[in-house]
């Protein structure tokens, strides 16, 4: 069996300092993962680019490489740009199966994280009988 490969593909941004939860974010993913090949890709403004991620992953023997996009919500970018530049991918490499998925902020784990930072930064509290990790299938 061929190894997996994980692309968290983020926006990008003028200032390379930006990048730096989605570096943090890879790194958790590499403990979590250790057997998978998890690259950080940017979709402008910054390197790698998706294609180049992509074609590194490709040269390392990866068979299925998902990509997981690293934004709040299914816009433009990823409904239209992101398949594009996938479908290149697919032609270039013609034996690796390209898995697209949601947008990592419209999952039930990223939006009750989100949620939850928000009542903690606001110094909200929970209410009684909840917890931080009520909602969130395990």
């Amino acid at each position: 069996m061929g190894s997996r490969g994980l692309i968290l593909l983020a926006h990008g941004a003028r200032d390379a300092s930006w990048a730096a939860p989605f570096e943090a974010m890879v790194a958790r993913v590499r403990e979590r993962a250790p057997d998978a090949q998890v690259r950080l890709a940017f979709l402008e403004l910054m390197a790698p680019r998706l294609e180049q991620a992509g074609d590194e992953l490709a040269a390392l023997g990866c068979t299925r490489i998902d990509v997981v996009p690293a934004f709040l919500g299914m816009g433009g970018h990823v409904r239209r740009d992101v398949p594009a530049q996938l479908d290149a991918l697919r032609r270039a490499h013609r034996g690796i199966v390209w898995q697209l998925h949601d947008a990592l902020g419209e999952t039930p784990h990223v939006i009750a994280a989100l949620a939850d930072a928000a009542v903690d930064l606001a110094g909200l509290g929970f209410a009684s009988g909840h917890s931080p990790l009520d909602g969130i299938a395990t």
